[in-house]
């Protein structure tokens, strides 16, 4: 259920297109999280970030119903592109849709399959990106992040998703599951790595944006 805030948040910030909350009500209907979904606040940062940076290469581990891929690409300029990683391919028809409806099909490349087998082939094809939204299994964020870091422009951004997880991660006792294990070792990477600059943002469930020296 919304929350109070969350409800003042998205009243009070640019409202999404027609296409966005045609992928929003289908995420409802045909799926089993839609709380998964980024949402209208979130996405419309998503969609400035990109405009605000300039990026043109972006990658997005993580495509859940096109929902954030769509915002991103609607920042984008005539010349830009989007990579997108999804493991789940039960949910294509629903994305292709969504990205016709917004007119951003042309913008987005999806990759069905294991999110770091896709990375090493886009490294080894000598891919680079400017902008990274990175939205998958928590489990596996540090392999993710060594996997893109190299393939970031100097000056590129990382946008990291769920970094908070429910506040599990400064809980105390530390919950031992592997899923709060996972962002926990990718928080405190981030936090000392020094190819990086992080803050980390309490908006939903907590976003880290990082900046590549």
């Amino acid at each position: 259920m919304e929350s109070a805030l969350d409800r003042y948040l998205r009243d009070h910030s640019t409202a999404q297109s027609e296409a966005l909350g045609w992928i929003e009500r289908q995420t409802n209907i045909r799926t089993n999280y839609p709380r998964m979904l980024s949402g209208a606040v979130q996405g419309q940062l998503l969609r400035m970030l990109v405009g605000i940076s300039g990026a043109k290469d972006i990658l997005e581990i993580g495509a859940f119903t096109g929902y954030s891929a769509t915002c991103m690409a609607s920042g984008l300029g005539s010349d830009g592109h989007i990579d997108t990683l999804e493991i789940n391919d039960e949910l294509e028809d629903l994305m292709r849709e969504g990205w016709d409806r917004a007119g951003v099909s042309e913008r987005i490349t999806l990759h069905i399959g294991d999110a770091r087998e896709t990375l090493t082939r886009l490294a080894a094809e000598g891919r680079a990106y400017d902008f990274v939204y990175m939205d998958a299994n928590k489990r596996q964020y540090v392999e993710y992040y060594e996997l893109l870091l190299p393939m970031i422009r100097p000056g590129g951004l990382i946008l990291a998703d769920d970094v908070l997880w429910d506040g599990k991660v400064y809980q105390d006792p530390l919950p031992t599951d592997k899923q709060t294990v996972g962002i926990c070792a990718f928080n405190d990477l981030v936090a000392t790595d020094p190819r990086v600059e992080a803050v980390i943002l309490p908006l939903r469930d907590g976003l880290t944006l990082i900046r590549k020296k």
